[in-house]
């Protein structure tokens, strides 16, 4: 055996791109991808962060990664990094027919170009009751063009307590500041009174923003005037309501209540409590849309015709009644998400050394998620796995197609039935647990 540490270095036994370019991979995931990750996958060998003989393995796994289905263990029903709500029947339908042409922007009477997204907007006013309706790529788009074509180079009053922070590090007071506005910051983080608005405005004052505080909840010494009360100060109210409940939840605002209390601008998202696709909602008086409808941000700011198309499937589904999975996972009994659950624990009994590898159905709390009814109660029920090294089992079920994503605690991986039973998910759940427990080589 050699004495020199270069001599017995495995990296020198690393392929090279050239031999990791066989034929099935090429003709699987095309050459110029193959050859990139390659790259990339001996980059990581060479630099120590990969066994020599993990690299075959390593390349594989990641030319088949894409955007397909995944697996949400996690119990957060909207789960911002799985993509927020899945689509329904209507939405997934509707981007089935949308795929090919599809009369985005022509009037079909005249055949003449027509208004985008008319049909869109018809079944949002249908659902809502706004007299408007405007969509954009997500709610942050709605609030920066609101924004920037009514208050551009004027004040805009914003609580204290209101300058949040949502996913990503986007902070509201830097949307606002893209917008051109000024941000005149009134109140506490706490309790800010209508009195602070008032002695705010001056002749530069454009408008009052009010923002939801859709991702957390402060309680206790807490205080804020109500939205009509705002609205009567005589300045243009515009909502950033975020999540957009369209029926009653509790303490969470709706689109309905917002605009009754006299909003001209109520902005959403279309991902969160809607249940459809990622968009930016802007709902308020025909007249207070319309320089938005002009703006050149717009055009800028407008979504695809996938995007519009499964907007206006799920808009179906909600007008007609038809169940969306975000409601089939909210509305989950217990004892449903249970069988389901005691049924997994059954079959994997089948297949693991139950001495070696705890599994227990036990009680959790799930969440809403995604910015929606923070502080909400969400129970649940999951499957708890106990192996030897819970964390190897967590990595091998992400590297299964589709992945599962659970939730490491206290030394268990946790694998909620709410955000798997209601959807189906059962059965390839199962099989991805098969996978993952033959890769980490737990007795059988």
């Amino acid at each position: 055996m050699s004495d020199d540490p270069v001599c017995d270095d495995p990296r020198r036994a690393l392929p090279s791109v050239r031999a990791l370019l066989t034929p099935p991979r090429v003709a699987a995931h095309g050459h110029a991808l193959v050859v990139a990750v390659a790259r990339q996958v001996i980059d990581e060998a060479r630099a120590g962060r990969l066994a020599v003989a993990a690299v075959e393995a390593r390349l594989d796994a990641l030319l088949h990664r894409r955007l397909g289905r995944a697996i949400n263990a996690t119990g957060v029903l909207l789960h911002t990094n799985l993509g927020r709500a899945p689509l329904g029947e209507g939405a997934r339908a509707a981007l089935a027919e949308a795929a090919g042409w599809t009369p985005i922007e022509i009037d079909l009477d005249t055949g003449l170009r027509g208004h985008r997204a008319a049909t869109v907007e018809a079944r949002l006013c249908a659902l809502t009751g706004a007299e408007a309706a405007l969509v954009v790529n997500n709610c942050a788009a709605a609030v920066l063009l609101t924004l920037t074509a009514l208050t551009q180079g004027r004040e805009v009053l914003v609580s204290r307590g209101e300058l949040v922070e949502i996913g990503g590090g986007f902070r509201v007071p830097a949307v606002l500041a893209q917008s051109g506005a000024r941000l005149v910051e009134v109140g506490t983080t706490n309790r800010t009174h209508l009195r602070d608005y008032q002695a705010a405005i001056t002749p530069q004052t454009a408008a009052i923003l009010k923002v939801h505080s859709s991702n957390f909840k402060q309680i206790g010494f807490v205080t804020a005037p109500p939205l009509v009360a705002l609205a009567g100060l005589g300045l243009p109210l515009i909502v950033d309501l975020g999540s957009g409940a369209t029926e009653d939840e509790g303490d969470e605002p709706t689109i309905h209540a917002a605009l009754s209390a006299g909003a001209v601008a109520v902005c959403v998202s279309g991902d969160k409590l809607l249940g459809g696709p990622q968009a930016g909602i802007i709902l308020g008086a025909a007249a207070t849309l319309a320089p938005l409808r002009r703006h050149p941000l717009m055009r800028a700011l407008r979504p695809g015709k996938l995007a519009m198309a499964a907007l206006e499937g799920t808009l179906h589904d909600r007008l007609t009644g038809r169940t969306l999975p975000l409601d089939a996972m909210r509305r989950a009994p217990l004892a449903a998400l249970r069988a389901a659950a005691e049924g997994w624990r059954a079959a994997l009994a089948e297949v693991i050394d139950t001495e070696v590898i705890d599994a227990e159905v036990i009680e959790v709390e799930g969440a809403v998620g995604g910015g929606s009814l923070p502080g909400a109660r969400l129970p649940s029920i999951a499957l708890a796995l106990r192996p030897p090294d819970p964390e190897a089992l967590r990595r091998a079920l992400l590297g299964r197609r589709p992945p599962v994503i659970g939730r490491l605690l206290n030394g268990a991986l946790l694998l909620d039935a709410r955000t798997i039973a209601p959807l189906g998910d059962g059965p390839a759940l199962l099989q991805a647990l098969r996978e993952a427990l033959d890769e980490i080589n737990q007795p059988r």
